[in-house]
């Protein structure tokens, strides 16, 4: 049976030191860190574009045609969980 684990972290933006308290989910097949367009928009994060986009590859290896990565946000991420769930 395959279970989502899913961890409470604290987001704070560089420039004022706010932050906001959300849930996120561990995928052990990820080589980095995704955040939602939508989530930053509304959050006030700072987009920096980035020079040239990073294609994403779909599981079967194929690029996707709706989506690059053209933005980038930096964040301090601080963790608020004691420990994980047993599985």
């Amino acid at each position: 049976m395959l279970r989502e684990v899913t961890v409470k972290i604290g987001l704070e933006r560089i420039e004022t030191q706010e932050g906001v308290i959300v849930k996120m989910l561990l995928d052990s097949r990820v080589i980095s860190l995704v955040i939602s367009l939508e989530f930053v928009r509304k959050q006030g994060f700072k987009l920096n574009k980035i020079k040239r986009p990073i294609y994403i590859r779909n599981i079967n290896g194929s690029f996707n045609k709706k989506r690059s990565i053209e933005h980038i946000v930096e964040v301090n991420i601080y963790s608020l969980c004691q420990s994980f769930p047993s599985l």
